[in-house]
């Protein structure tokens, strides 16, 4: 039987229940110890390959609003100045802007949306580090995963483990139904709490540090993240012409994913994006 859960788009964009909590997590802080069950589970060898797409998979339901200011995440994925971020994220601004240092802002110069899936393509001068994009590896239930971005508008990251496909059916201004992939929290930032609203658009690095996924989705209720394919990514980039080059990549591991995802933020591998609806 096919289960339904009602859940918050994590970019705050577009969505009539995200909320934006002024909550500032320290992104210097070590990420916390996870508890001994969930240590043991990750240290566990990893599962089968993900199974391919099914009618049959989890529906995850997403009721879209009327598009609103607000923050989510990008990243570059070569240095010709093309970041990738989560379509809502953007969808309907006026204005959309990349913060490069605090409070020093680069305009986006064009913004390319995806019918197909919940992506669109930020295009600006320069990207000084691209990121390193897998999409070829083949995933398996149990793999690592290491989101990265601006929850609530401050840096900060998780630690994930992939558990299933799912299938995000959204509803309201948009309607669409799109493969995705379901990532259970098993440790974030110190500090971090309540909604992940801002890390929408971020990056989902594997253990080695490559990039697997796009966050799209997070359901509080459950503790799940959700992204996109890698197959949807290369799909995507391939449609819009994109040259794809790999950049600097650092291992994340579950006892230290603070450093990784400092350097990645310092180096504008991942940056915040500002959404301004005109009236």
């Amino acid at each position: 039987m096919r289960s339904f859960d009602w859940l918050i788009y994590v970019g705050a964009l577009g969505l009539m229940l995200a909320v934006i909590f002024a909550i500032a997590p320290d992104a210097g802080a070590p990420a916390p110890a996870p508890s001994s069950e969930f240590a043991e589970q990750f240290a566990q060898e990893i599962g089968p390959l993900l199974p391919d797409p099914s009618p049959l998979d989890e529906m995850v339901l997403v009721q879209i609003g009327e598009p609103q200011n607000g923050v989510g995440t990008a990243f570059a994925v070569n240095e010709k100045g093309d970041w990738l971020t989560a379509r809502h994220v953007v969808e309907g601004c006026t204005k959309v802007t990349l913060e490069v240092a605090s409070g020093n802002y680069v305009p986006v110069a064009k913004v390319a949306i995806d019918d197909g899936h919940d992506l669109a393509l930020l295009s600006t001068g320069r990207s000084p580090f691209p990121v390193t994009l897998d999409l070829a590896v083949p995933l398996r239930i149990g793999d690592a995963g290491f989101a990265v971005g601006f929850p609530q508008g401050e840096p900060g990251e998780l630690a994930t483990q992939l558990v299933a496909r799912s299938r995000l059916v959204t509803r309201g201004k948009r309607e669409g139904d799109a493969p995705i992939l379901a990532w259970a929290e098993i440790g974030r930032t110190e500090g971090l709490e309540g909604t992940l609203g801002g890390i929408s658009g971020g990056p989902m690095f594997d253990a080695r540090g490559a990039v697997r996924g796009v966050i799209v989705a997070e359901s509080p209720r459950r503790g799940r993240l959700y992204t996109t394919s890698p197959q949807a990514i290369e799909a995507f980039l391939t449609s819009q012409g994109v040259p794809i080059e790999p950049g600097p990549a650092e291992a994340f591991e579950l006892s230290g994913y603070g450093a990784p995802s400092d350097n990645a933020r310092r180096r504008l591998q991942v940056v915040k994006v500002t959404c301004e609806v005109g009236k």
